[in-house]
């Protein structure tokens, strides 16, 4: 960074002050050769040394080198390198036990070496990657990962936490490259990988079978690829390596939304900072609009368009993998399971008769299976509960029934066929309701009417009848029958006119979470939400349709996924009828480390991990975000008062960059969780730790660019050695104890702190 000496600018007037300041002492550092000084900055070097890019005016600045010159620097990367190694894989095995979140990714990776559909809240792309770790180790999917149960021999679990491990000890020299492409000094740079070395919460957090090491490495990645972008912007545009690292951004952006979508705040970022630049590049006079265009059409192309394929991509294998019946059939479109191996479809009997038991699947994206329960509403007319269930169960069975008086008539051959406009009932066949609506509000969405399960085979009445409406078929356009699968139907409420829908509106806990179903007074009729089709269907009399080649289309499917990701994501809030238990934790708790989260079972013999960061780095990064402030303000008060704290060209840009790298950064990923209503755990603050350690080693050397150059190294190694030391002292929570947690309360520094009861 070139904004050492504000008053004789920089680079410049940083050599100049440190060849004063050898001069004076004597110092041993004047001694080193140029690329062994380690207050030396990258572009300094390179500018020293003649590299490509370091021609004179605001861009010869720029190191367009990838990597870094100097036997000091590489040396550096490689310490780095082998001690993110060792941190992230030292007695990795030791825990021959599922251990946390284990329980749910270890299973996921078994289901694509089963090949069996499942659901989950997160994109694909980290399990896949976990699945191929178990490939690899010889996982054939059969162990089912309970929570605390041991690993069968056969089953090598090192390996599957080494994939994971390895993505943890890549981001310790991605951190240091990093830092020389923001163009910190070596040692501000060194510390910056230090602190991602050193946090105990990111060590820990790497050595399972979880997708958080990942997620983190990509946003890495992702700020990496975006500073050497920078630096190429302004040194070489349209370059090779221009083209090279726009998409590499593009790819890494990509990479870490189909990971976890707190990946989507990396992109928010790295939008925030393309407005800006083509806002700047649009107020250069001097820039023809044909080459203001092709800068827009680049960064459509390799910041939104790749990214979006990297994502729909992830999907597409997601997919394609995974062509078996499995526990996650029932989030998905019926058609979409009838393509699956293993379903039990070619039972289903072709058309819909009454007496027919069949289940209901709701056709809007994400849609669930008509469901009720004997539990009530606790509001309204507090009858038994009606909603929509993604998962497949006794109580989504209907009966299709006759309306009332006309239970007796029947065809010579004893099978009526529903058709196009007829008027029935849908018996609840574990409770033996009516699916009934009413004038009463229903409990969410007020506007319209409430759905219900009311009466049973004697008791009932008009509010009970529905009306058949076909929509279309997949196969036979002109049908006047409900064909299983594949015929779309409104059910409209005969005495109201209502429609019956669905929609993903969760129900509070009383409703266990599932999706609201009512009747819809007005809205359009030819949403989806309204439209539902017969998924399973059994009959007394009719024989089995037989296997048809049914396929749903790609689009549809992504969608209807993402949708019910989506919705089961904000259905996983906090039930306010329960404490607080002590895995959960507030946004607040987080940048001052207030709380930590047990990972197992916390007996004296057992093994135990702890996940808590490093006080230094934690306290310490969250401290640097409000100095970042005050030297904004510093500066913006001297800027008023006519001070020139920026004489190179470009020097305040680059502060501007870096800073709003790592504050926006932060902020982005870190203040959403305030307005979220889901449930939030410790390690949702990791991906804003990162931008928040970015930031302590900006202001760090920062502030000691100010000072006499061995007082800037005697800061940067104090506060380096300081959280080295706070890493050995808490190293035990990451690598594991076997001993009483009591031997370890000198180790609780705040009161909160569940390390012991």
């Amino acid at each position: 960074m070139d904004y050492h000496n504000q008053d004789s600018g920089a680079p410049g007037g940083l050599r100049k002050r440190q060849q004063q300041i050898g001069k004076n002492t004597g110092s041993i550092l004047d001694m080193l050769p140029g690329d062994m000084d380690p207050l030396l900055l990258s572009d300094e070097k390179h500018k020293a040394s003649g590299v490509r890019g370091a021609s004179s005016g605001p861009a010869g600045k720029y190191n367009t080198g990838l990597l870094p010159n100097g036997n000091l620097q590489w040396g550096i990367i490689l310490t780095l390198t082998f001690a993110a190694l060792f941190t992230r894989l030292y007695k990795i095995s030791w825990a021959n036990f599922v251990v946390w979140d284990e329980a749910h990714f270890g299973k996921f990776a078994g289901h694509y070496l089963k090949r069996t559909f499942y659901f989950d809240v997160h994109p694909p792309l980290g399990k896949m990657i976990n699945g191929l770790a178990g490939f690899v180790g010889g996982f054939n999917g059969t162990f089912e990962f309970e929570s605390g149960h041991t690993y069968p021999p056969e089953l090598h679990y090192p390996v599957m936490r080494i994939a994971n491990a390895l993505f943890g000890a890549g981001m310790v020299p991605l951190a240091y490259l990093t830092g020389i492409q923001l163009h910190l000094s070596v040692p501000a740079a060194t510390l910056l990988a230090t602190m991602v070395l050193c946090d105990v919460a990111l060590t820990c957090i790497s050595r399972f079978i979880l997708l958080d090491s990942m997620l983190l490495f990509f946003t890495a990645t992702s700020v990496f690829c975006l500073c050497r972008f920078r630096n190429l912007q302004i040194s070489a545009p349209f370059s090779e390596d221009w083209w090279i690292w726009i998409f590499a951004t593009g790819i890494s952006l990509g990479a870490v939304a189909s990971v976890k979508w707190v990946g989507l705040f990396a992109i928010a970022l790295v939008g925030l900072h393309t407005i800006q630049e083509l806002w700047d590049m649009l107020g250069d006079l001097k820039m023809p609009p044909a080459r203001y265009a092709r800068h827009w059409m680049a960064r459509i192309a390799a910041l939104i368009v790749t990214p979006i394929a990297v994502y729909i991509l992830s999907f597409a294998i997601h997919f394609a993998v995974l062509n078996r019946s499995g526990p996650g059939d029932a989030q998905m479109s019926s058609l979409f399971q009838a393509g699956l191996k293993g379903n039990d479809f070619d039972q289903n009997p072709l058309e819909l008769a009454y007496g027919s038991r069949v289940s209901l699947k709701n056709n809007g994206h994400g849609g669930g299976l008509l469901h009720s329960h004997v539990q009530r509403y606790p509001t309204g007319s507090e009858q038994q509960q009606v909603t929509c269930y993604h998962h497949k169960d006794s109580n989504n069975h209907w009966v299709i029934t006759k309306a009332w008086g006309k239970e007796n008539a029947t065809s010579p051959d004893g099978v009526d066929f529903v058709q196009d406009g007829d008027v029935l009932r849908l018996v609840h066949a574990s409770t033996g309701r009516n699916l009934h609506s009413h004038p009463v509000k229903a409990p969410i969405t007020t506007a319209q009417n409430e759905v219900s399960c009311y009466g049973n085979a004697t008791i009932g009445d008009a509010n009970d009848l529905w009306k058949v409406e076909i929509v279309d078929d997949l196969f036979d356009k002109k049908t006047k029958r409900v064909k299983s699968l594949t015929t779309r139907f409104r059910l409209r409420h005969n005495l109201s006119g209502c429609l019956l829908r669905s929609h993903a509106v969760s129900l509070p806990q009383w409703g266990f979470k599932q999706a609201e179903v009512v009747c819809q007074k007005k809205g359009d009729p030819d949403s989806r939400n309204h439209m539902w089709n017969i998924e399973q269907h059994m009959h007394d009399i009719l024989p089995p349709g037989g296997k048809g080649a049914y396929r749903s289309k790609f689009s549809k499917d992504f969608i209807d996924l993402n949708v019910a990701m989506w919705t089961s994501n904000n259905a996983l809030t906090p039930d306010p009828d329960k404490e607080p238990d002590q895995l959960t934790s507030a946004p607040y708790q987080w940048p001052l480390m207030l709380v930590g989260l047990r990972m197992c079972g916390w007996g004296d013999d057992a093994i135990k991990y702890w996940l808590i960061g490093n006080p230094v780095v934690w306290w310490g990064s969250t401290a640097s975000l409000g100095v970042f402030l005050l030297i904004v303000g510093a500066y913006a008060v001297r800027s008023r008062r006519r001070y020139r704290d920026w004489d190179v060209p470009g020097s305040w840009d680059d502060f501007v960059f870096v800073g709003q790298l790592g504050f926006v950064g932060w902020a982005l990923h870190y203040l959403p969780f305030w307005v979220m209503g889901r449930v939030t755990y410790l390690h949702h603050y990791f991906p804003a730790l990162y931008f928040a350690i970015i930031t302590f080693a900006f202001v760090a050397d920062h502030i000691g660019s100010k000072l006499p150059r061995l007082l800037h190294l005697g800061l940067i190694m104090a506060l380096g050695v300081l959280v080295v030391a706070n890493f050995i002292y808490f190293k035990d929570f990451a690598w594991g104890f076997n001993t009483p947690a009591e031997g370890y309360r000198a180790r609780k520094w705040v009161q909160n702190w569940n390390l012991v009861d």
